[in-house]
């Protein structure tokens, strides 16, 4: 086939799976294929991919889950994974492989060293995951999302930024409606991992604002199955009009109506917050590998667009606190929206595509 082919290797979290979008939306649009390699948990994040995306799954494993049988039986299982990747590339060879992190990416990585194909990896944290600090010496080049990111010593990356889809670029830089006396919006975003908390504080909080707030306010939050009917009856037994559900599809445009974001510090989280631009909450995930999360909040709440509220200081006063800081100075929330637009990095996919196709070049004969 004339038109070159990436493959595109990630994890099964939507932190690894939105920017290994962005980057497959781009590609696609300059005449290449795209195959994405990941696994059964991986393909229920893959409706936001184009259609044209060839999906294919690929057996892997981590130590991290199941019991010791499980375990025993996770080399096996990456071996086979990587035999099956290894005659899949042979049959139709990547120009460039990119993995995005995740136990998924094993496979699809390994076979590419192996088979000396051009390879990348792109790390959305300021703390490398697990699968990535393992690969940085065995790829050809490392995209960091966030900076400055923790490398091993001898390891140089390259700060591409974080990937956003399509439909968040559509919303870059929105324009910013202040609070005020009018109809406003919260929006809650947990994330799948540690949402819990969020919860049991961020309802209270907001019900505990004066009755001038909560007669503008609307609130859209994000709260996992479990949780999701006790925090919808909170938000109505203190008349509250909130729209909860365990995922929202159309999170880039909640964003952009938003007067503030309350959120956890995913790397994808961080980089939407700036494209679009709004004043945001932010608190990072204690349990993240390497408190990862702390340090991707940090770029925004250097430059005044964020305020970090670490999970072992939040509380319901905390919160609501913080939350009645953002809404009772339009002024300064004006000012976080427009230092978090010019913290964010829109070209973060254009630089990443232009680092595939060096690596491609390099790789022809």
């Amino acid at each position: 086939m004339s038109q070159p082919l990436l493959l595109i290797a990630a994890g099964g979290t939507g932190g690894h799976m939105f920017p290994a979008q962005a980057l497959a939306e781009a590609m696609l649009q300059r005449g290449w294929r795209v195959k994405l390699s990941t696994d059964a948990r991986g393909a229920r994040y893959t409706g936001g991919f184009p259609h044209t995306t060839q999906i294919e799954q690929i057996s892997s494993a981590t130590f991290a889950r199941g019991g010791l049988i499980a375990k025993l039986a996770v080399p096996f299982r990456i071996a086979s994974g990587v035999f099956s990747a290894i005659v899949k590339m042979l049959r139709d060879k990547p120009a460039v492989v990119v993995g995005f992190g995740g136990y998924p990416t094993i496979p699809a990585m390994a076979a590419a060293t192996l088979l000396r194909l051009p390879r990348m990896i792109h790390e959305q944290n300021g703390v490398l995951g697990r699968v990535n600090r393992m690969l940085t010496k065995r790829v050809d080049a490392v995209a960091c999302g966030t900076w400055p990111t923790d490398l091993p010593d001898g390891v140089e990356g390259v700060h591409v930024g974080n990937p956003v889809r399509a439909a968040v670029l559509e919303r870059e830089a929105a324009s910013y409606i202040p609070p005020g006396d009018y109809p406003m919006e919260i929006l809650v975003i947990g994330g799948s991992q540690g949402a819990r908390i969020l919860s049991d504080v961020i309802p209270p909080a907001i019900a505990s604002l004066s009755m001038e707030r909560l007669k503008n306010l609307r609130v859209s939050h994000q709260a996992r199955g479990e949780d999701e009917d006790r925090v919808r009856a909170f938000y109505e037994e203190n008349g509250i009009t909130a729209d909860v559900q365990p995922f929202f599809t159309d999170v880039p445009r909640r964003m952009s109506e938003a007067q503030l974001i309350i959120s956890r510090a995913g790397a994808s989280s961080v980089a939407d917050i700036s494209v679009i631009g709004r004043p945001s909450i932010l608190i990072p995930y204690a349990a993240a590998t390497g408190d990862h999360q702390t340090a991707n909040a940090r770029g925004l709440v250097a430059v005044g667009a964020a305020i970090l509220i670490p999970e072992s200081q939040l509380t319901v006063e905390a919160m609501a606190e913080q939350i009645a800081a953002v809404l009772d100075t339009p002024d300064a929330a004006s000012q976080m929206s427009r230092a978090a637009t010019e913290f964010g990095k829109p070209e973060a996919t254009e630089n990443l595509v232009h680092l595939v196709e060096t690596l491609a070049q390099k790789g022809k004969p």
